[in-house]
C-alpha cells in the first residue's frame, strides 16, 4: 500500500502542529513549507520534528510553490499560512492581502500547472462573515467582513471555489470557527487570558489588560478541527464546510473560567483598556456545522470549559518550567 503524503503549509502555527501530528498518526509522509527567516520557530513541532520533513518555501513565490509540488508530488496540500492575526491585519492590510489572499491564487495555479490531480484543502475563517447577516452562520450566511483580513480570507476562499469550478480541481474550503489550544499565540485572546490568569497565579503579575468583555465567538479546539481538514479531503467530491461548536460565549465567560480554575477573583485583576477594543468589531459569531456532521461524520469533542482550563493548566505549567 502506498504511503500518502501531505504537504502542510504554516506547519509550525498551531493548526500546523496538530495537523501534522494527526497525519503522522494516520500513517502519512509529512512535508512542511516554512518561510526561510532569520528566526526560524520550531516550538510547536520540536516533539515530532525528526518526523517531518521541513523545505523551504514562500506563498509569494509560484515558481517555489511549483518546484516544491514537483519535488514532493503531494496527494494533499493544506493551505494553513497567513498572515493571521485581525489587528494586525489593521496595521500590515497590504501584507495580509498578500499572503492570506493572493498566496491562495499562487499555490492554486502552481497546483493547476504542476499538480492537478492533487487534493487541496484552504483554511477559510468566520472572520468572512463579520457583520453576520444571520444567525447561526452556514455556508450559505452571505460574508461581510469587518477587517483585512476577513476581506483576504473572503478572496481566498471564492479564488478556491472559483478554481473548483473552472479547472476542475479538488479544492476544498473549511469555513472554521475561532479554535484554540495551549499552542495558540499569545497575541490570540484566549491565550493571552490563559496565559495572564497564571502569571497571576504564579505571582508574576497583577493585571490583565483586557478589551471589549461582551465579544462573543464561537470557540472549539484546534486538534478537533483538524480532524475535519483531513474528513474534507477523504470525500468523493470536493466541497465547503462550516467547522464549529454551535455554541457562543463571551470573552467575560472565558475570562471566568480561567481564573476560577486558578483560584482566583477575575474582578480584582482585569482592566479595560481601549486600546485593544477593534475599530469595527464583530459582535456574534458562532457556526452551524450540520452539513460536516451530516457529511463528514464529524462533531467537535472537547467543550469549551474544558478547553479553557487545559489552556490555564498548560501555561500554569509552562511558567513553571520556564
Amino acid at each position: 500500500m502506498m504511503t500518502r503524503r501531505a504537504l502542510i503549509t504554516g506547519i509550525t502555527g498551531q493548526d500546523g502542529s496538530y495537523l501534522a501530528e494527526f497525519l503522522l498518526g494516520k500513517g502519512y509522509e509529512v512535508h512542511g513549507m516554512v518561510r526561510r527567516s532569520s528566526e526560524e520557530k520550531f516550538e510547536r513541532i520540536a516533539h515530532i520534528r525528526e518526523k517531518v520533513v521541513l523545505h523551504q518555501g514562500d506563498l509569494l513565490d509560484q515558481f517555489s510553490l511549483a518546484a516544491l509540488l514537483s519535488q514532493i508530488k503531494p496527494q494533499e496540500v493544506y493551505n494553513l499560512a497567513a498572515q493571521s492575526f485581525v489587528p494586525t491585519s489593521w496595521n500590515q492590510p497590504v501584507l495580509t492581502g498578500e499572503f492570506t489572499a493572493l498566496g491562495v491564487t499562487k499555490m492554486l495555479e502552481a497546483i493547476r500547472h504542476t499538480a492537478p490531480e492533487t487534493r487541496f484543502y484552504q483554511a477559510s475563517s468566520s472572520e468572512m462573515f463579520g457583520r453576520v447577516r444571520e444567525t447561526p452562520q452556514s455556508e450559505m450566511t452571505p460574508f461581510y467582513p469587518r477587517s483585512p483580513y476577513g476581506v483576504a480570507k473572503a478572496y481566498g476562499h471564492f479564488i478556491t471555489v472559483n478554481y473548483r469550478e473552472s479547472f476542475n480541481l479538488f479544492a476544498a474550503s473549511g469555513i472554521l470557527f475561532n479554535h484554540e489550544s495551549p499552542r495558540r499565540g499569545l497575541e490570540f485572546v484566549t491565550r493571552k487570558v490563559t496565559h495572564g490568569v497564571a502569571r497571576i497565579r504564579l505571582g508574576l503579575d497583577t493585571t490583565l489588560r483586557l478589551g471589549n468583555l461582551d465579544a462573543q465567538r464561537d470557540w472549539g479546539f484546534a486538534g478537533d478541527y483538524v480532524e475535519a481538514m483531513w474528513l474534507m479531503l477523504q470525500q468523493d467530491k470536493p466541497d465547503d464546510y462550516v467547522v464549529a461548536t454551535g455554541e457562543t460565549h463571551t470573552v467575560q465567560e472565558l475570562v471566568e473560567i480561567a481564573f476560577a480554575r486558578a483560584d482566583l477573583d477575575w474582578k480584582k485583576h482585569v482592566k479595560i483598556d481601549p486600546a485593544f477594543i477593534r475599530p469595527a468589531e464583530v459582535d456574534l459569531l458562532i457556526g452551524d456545522y450540520a452539513k460536516a456532521k451530516k457529511q463528514l461524520g464529524w462533531e467537535p469533542k472537547v467543550r469549551f470549559k474544558e478547553l479553557v482550563e487545559m489552556m490555564v493548566d498548560a501555561d500554569i505549567e509552562r511558567l513553571k518550567r520556564d
